[in-house]
């Protein structure tokens, strides 16, 4: 009876799992700090900057069975900032992995992409990115097991399963492109807001032979927005917003950062942040940035039917950016520059 309550629980959980992935496709509840997975005319945009290389980690549900587990890490520069006197182009890479279940189904993507950043006028930019690259996906099927496996106390990995798989690992071509718009209307405001449309090839990814199955990754729309506002000499206000769609699958998350000048000359600065996932989490986030290195770390509180199961506890992230600018470029004037202390 308690195997049998217990395999019941395991069901419902993998229902609200298979719901929240597929909302939540980007992984990330920090979007904003893995730009090139939110949008390929990301790249290179960074006008306050010649380069920037970041690292993302997240693991969630880890109180409702085998932890699900999201790690990338992700660079990007200019290029002819110094050639062309309205625009620059913008190259960057990004590698992330997933890793989830019992059966450590386990997702690896590598992605190159560019970008071009024009400016129109003094006070406005609009970019164009695109963004190629392979995802594979794997599965180990000695760690699963099927109803047909259930002898009425226990799964028997002796009984065969007659499950039709054909492969444990599936490869594909994955292909994205995005656009972009910021206005920068004075040094105590910005705004900013792209959408992109990911997975335009539509590539397969089955476990099962073609003549059984032919599913596809579907097209997912983005779209975000966010501004800076300099409200004096101690705090920066930063409202974010982003919605994504994946068929009948929506994910809306929104809140806002507060920047917190704490050395005087803006070189160090406390970040406070609170955000909020439609239907699923409350996400309060905090951080700390020293001269061109910045470190944050939020926490989702669950707040969907899955609180329930994992007790309100949902996942932790972390995400850490690096910039800089390249030698040749110092004193050179900042095209677009962001609001900033």
């Amino acid at each position: 009876m308690i195997n049998r309550i217990y395999i019941y629980s395991l069901f419902i959980i993998a229902l609200f799992v298979q719901k929240q992935t597929s909302a939540q496709a980007l992984n990330y509840s920090q979007y904003y700090n893995a730009p090139l997975l939110t949008n390929p005319a990301n790249t290179g945009f960074n006008p306050d900057y010649d380069y920037r290389a970041g690292m993302n980690y997240r693991t969630q549900w880890a109180s409702v069975g085998t932890p699900y587990k999201t790690m990338g890490v992700w660079a990007d520069a200019k290029l002819f900032a110094n050639r062309f006197e309205n625009g620059w182009m913008g190259i960057g890479g990004s590698i992330i992995k997933d890793v989830a279940g019992a059966g450590q189904l386990t997702a690896t993507g590598a992605a190159v992409s560019i970008a071009w950043h024009q400016m129109l006028g003094y006070n406005s930019l609009l970019s164009a990115g695109f963004s190629a690259g392979i995802t594979t996906k794997r599965v180990d099927l000695s760690k699963l097991n099927f109803d047909n496996q259930w002898n009425g106390k226990f799964f028997d990995i002796s009984i065969p399963t007659f499950e039709p798989f054909a492969f444990s690992q599936v490869g594909y071509l994955d292909l994205n492109m995005g656009l972009n718009y910021a206005y920068f209307a004075s040094e105590n405001f910005y705004f900013n807001a792209g959408v992109s449309i990911m997975h335009l090839n539509g590539p397969k990814e089955s476990f099962f032979s073609p003549s059984i199955s032919d599913a596809r990754v579907p097209m997912r729309y983005n779209f975000f927005a966010n501004a800076s506002l300099k409200m004096d000499n101690l705090w920066i206000l930063n409202p974010n917003i982003y919605y994504s769609s994946v068929i009948n699958k929506n994910e809306l998350v929104m809140g806002m950062n507060a920047n917190r000048n704490i050395s005087g000359d803006g070189m160090q600065q406390m970040i406070l942040g609170l955000y909020y996932r439609t239907g699923d989490a409350i996400i309060p986030m905090v951080g700390y940035q020293v001269n061109d290195l910045k470190i944050t770390v939020n926490y989702d509180a669950t707040i969907s039917g899955l609180s329930n199961l994992n007790g309100s506890r949902g996942a932790y992230e972390l995400s850490i950016i690096k910039q800089g600018i390249f030698p040749s470029s110092q004193g050179r004037s900042v095209k677009c520059p962001t609001v900033r202390f």
